[in-house]
């Protein structure tokens, strides 16, 4: 099976996968280190959300200004 048009983040698990495998890593070191791996990226992606969240709420607010503006200039 090709994986040519597989999702990346599959293509990243088997490359994962392999790498470990050609290292002969034992299964319980593996795991301990992806699951340290993975709460590192998922602590990364909530700081992204938060700070996507943040800009959102700025965003809207600067909208409302300037709608405030434009119905105080007459525009």
């Amino acid at each position: 099976m090709s994986l040519d048009h597989a999702p990346d983040h599959i293509k990243l698990a088997v490359d994962l996968i392999e790498l470990l495998e050609s290292h002969d890593i034992d299964p319980s070191v593996a795991v301990g280190a992806l699951t340290i791996a993975l709460r590192d990226f998922q602590g990364k992606l909530e700081r992204i959300d938060k700070e996507q969240a943040k800009l959102e709420r700025i965003d809207k607010e600067q909208a409302k200004l300037e709608n405030t503006d434009k119905k105080v200039s007459g525009a």
